[in-house]
């Protein structure tokens, strides 16, 4: 059962195309990553798919409900959780998921709140304000609350930006227990390729404002792979490569993509003289090179989700 459609979504601004009539479904229980540099639409495409934006051309159904035609059914049936904290730090935690029922109209919700949180451990911190939470409980809190309607499917902006390593792993557990013990379905956008290895059943690469390629991380790899060779030179040496694969010159490095670096890399080295190397790695096939190889460049940070925007938009479809 797909839990979200979209059908020839389309986002225009007067003549200039944001997202292109792009396709792509997402199952009941599935996480899907969606991946894109800077400005090739991905924030848009969320943006219409919570009904924040609306739709040029196309439409989408959200457990088979239209955005364009129903967007406040749409807004009660998902979940949020953005790569900023979004929970009063001056409120217990009890009460900030108690203004979050109150906004999502749920009934009975003390039950399942309490059910959640002893799920994540921190059910006899509830009446402690949230100001005093770590970052991983506070995470937790926001996840609580998220999950608190039953969401169709929850939409995690960049969760684990800015985040220490041992905290990220953590909220990769995170992610994978609730996807499976609550069969959640998930839309996560990252910047993190391993983690979009990691967590993603499928990925939809988008640039330009169209998806370049969908499927697994091992179809992705598999398809569109290949090696890496990034290379430093000494100032002001310009050669020439592209015998030894397609060649991309970008912030004072240039990458040779190949199909097998080590067939190659010593006729690279020989080219260039080792005297003239400054640097010299190789990157093995992976969700790096695939974007790289796609979007000809790597993943570079989008603007922020407009989460102001968002809260005031989740509200209004509550009243």
């Amino acid at each position: 059962m797909s839990v979200v459609i979209a059908k020839n979504l389309t986002k225009k601004y007067n003549d200039f195309v944001a997202v292109d009539h792009i396709n792509f479904q997402i199952e009941k229980g599935e996480i899907f990553g969606l991946l894109g540099p800077n400005g090739a639409g991905k924030t848009t495409t969320i943006k219409m798919l919570t009904g924040l934006t609306s739709i040029t051309e196309g439409d989408a159904l959200i457990g088979g409900i239209s955005i364009k035609e129903r967007p406040n059914e749409v807004k009660k049936r998902i979940g949020w959780i953005s790569s900023e904290v979004i929970v009063d730090d001056d409120l217990t935690a009890w009460e900030n998921i108690e203004i979050q029922a109150k906004l999502l109209k749920v009934k009975d919700w003390k039950e399942r709140a309490d059910a959640i949180l002893e799920y994540f451990g921190i059910k006899e911190f509830k009446n402690r304000k949230a100001g005093k939470f770590s970052t991983g409980m506070r995470k937790k809190l926001e996840i609580t609350m998220a999950l608190l309607n039953s969401p169709e499917i929850v939409f995690m902006d960049e969760p684990t930006i800015g985040l220490d390593v041992n905290t990220r792993a953590s909220l990769w557990n995170l992610i994978r227990q609730i996807n499976k013990d609550y069969s959640a379905t998930i839309l996560l956008t990252t910047h993190y390729m391993e983690e979009a290895d990691m967590l993603c059943k499928k990925i939809g690469i988008i640039n330009k404002g169209k998806i370049v390629a969908l499927g697994s991380p091992e179809e992705l790899k598999e398809k569109y792979g290949g090696d890496v060779i990034e290379i430093e030179l000494k100032d002001g040496l310009n050669v020439e490569l592209n015998k030894f694969g397609q060649v991309i010159r970008k912030d004072g490095k240039i990458s040779v993509k190949t199909g097998n670096a080590e067939e190659v890399l010593l006729g690279v080295i020989n080219t260039i003289g080792s005297n003239n190397i400054k640097s010299l790695r190789i990157k093995k096939s992976s969700l790096d090179t695939v974007f790289l190889n796609l979007t000809g460049g790597s993943l570079e940070e989008e603007g922020e989700f407009d989460l102001r925007k968002f809260n005031m938009m989740m509200r209004r479809a509550r009243r």
